[in-house]
């Protein structure tokens, strides 16, 4: 276990080894990560010390301090907030050591085929099958909203793999190699212009068993380490005092006081405490994290950054107004992340839209909180013990 102390110590080390000037960018990555200080809280030999969570502040703040090039995690944000937990908790000692380095450092970027056109809100009644022949498994299917997938290397993928029993107990987890010629990538338009997200069709792509995380079968257990985690890497994001979408308008509002308006001020202090509310709930959140696994309380926070992010961006357009409507790039693009914060009031107005449905729609997250935070009881289910191949489609 180690103490802030010795984490600057070896945080200095690393620097005094590997000057930020002088080291290429990739160089210093992969020794930062073999130094154990990637995700000090993950276990040695795979970016960590094993030590709390809460001290890769500690070395953070000594890196940034130095001038050293972080692993660009908004880029990269699917890798680390969603695969690299799953392969931690689930993956083979073979597998974690194949995958974390490159993951974290950035080499290999990450995407997530999980939802299908069927299967949104109910994602256990997936279709994407999975049929296995010796050590492989063939699989055929489609999936859909999927992030970064024209630029990912690998994905994580649940597929069908026994359609004779419940539809949650019939899945399986596997790793997916975007590069196989079984896998193509098509781009989905958005109201933005852009098509950030991608639907992905698998005609008999043949998936190595030792690319499966968990047991055959296990594969909701296994996706609920990811699907929550993912909640908080949405939700939980660590933002500085005005960060995110309130930044934008609270600047608005300071510089051009001739849109001001008494409703308007009333509605942007209101929204202006409840994203203060938010990010120090976040912090909280992550704090947490410390003594475990992300749990449901994650649905909670993707809830609030929703709703936040389209009340404030609404507000936005109204302060501004027919500036508001201005959106200066309609072109077809498809962008590696979205960048929220660094374009017109009504880029975010559009793309807020979207934050109630990727993650988890607002509906489900609802539930969650309901039955597993507030301890409600449960929805009536009419298909919890038929087969999934009885289920009506």
């Amino acid at each position: 276990m180690s103490s802030a102390e010795e984490l600057r110590r070896r945080t200095r080390e690393l620097l005094a080894a590997h000057p930020p000037a002088s080291t290429d960018r990739l160089e210093f990555l992969r020794a930062r990560f073999d130094a154990g200080l990637a995700w000090v809280h993950y276990p040695e030999g795979l970016g960590g010390l094993g030590a709390p969570r809460s001290l890769q502040a500690v070395v953070d703040a000594e890196l940034e301090a130095a001038g050293a090039p972080d692993n660009d995690p908004r880029r990269i944000g699917i890798g680390l907030g969603m695969a690299a937990p799953t392969i931690l908790k689930y993956g083979t000692e073979e597998q974690k050591q194949r995958f974390l380095r490159p993951l974290w450092v950035g080499e290999e970027v990450w995407c997530q085929l999980f939802s299908e056109p069927g299967a949104g809100s109910d994602l256990a009644a997936l279709r994407t099958r999975a049929v296995r022949e010796g050590d492989e498994w063939v699989v055929t299917g489609q999936k859909v909203w999927t992030s970064s997938a024209h630029v990912a290397r690998w994905a994580i993928l649940i597929a069908r793999t026994d359609p004779d029993v419940p539809k949650h107990r019939g899945i399986t987890y596997f790793v997916c190699d975007m590069t196989d010629p079984g896998v193509e990538v098509r781009p989905l338009r958005q109201i933005t212009g852009e098509a950030e997200f991608n639907e992905v069709f698998l005609t008999d792509v043949r998936i190595p068993d030792s690319r499966r995380l968990g047991e055959v079968g296990d594969g909701w257990k296994v996706a609920q380490t990811t699907l929550n985690n993912e909640r908080v890497a949405i939700g939980g994001m660590r933002l500085p005092r005005e960060g995110g979408m309130i930044g934008p308008v609270s600047k608005t509002w300071r510089e051009r006081p001739e849109l001001r308006t008494h409703d308007l001020h009333q509605r942007l202090l209101k929204l202006w405490v409840e994203s203060e509310v938010s990010r120090l709930t976040a912090e909280r959140l992550r704090q947490q994290l410390v003594a475990g696994q992300p749990g449901p309380e994650g649905a909670g926070m993707k809830l609030a950054f929703a709703r936040l992010n389209q009340e404030i961006s609404g507000l936005e357009v109204e302060l501004l107004g027919e500036e508001g409507l201005l959106y200066d790039d309609w072109t077809m693009r498809r962008p590696e992340l979205v960048d929220f914060t660094g374009r017109e009031a009504g880029y975010r107005y559009l793309r807020s839209k979207g934050n109630s449905i990727e993650g988890g729609t607002t509906e489900v997250l609802l539930n969650i909180v309901a039955e597993r935070v507030l301890g409600l009881p449960a929805e009536p289910r009419t298909d919890k013990d038929v087969a999934w191949k009885d289920l009506a489609r």
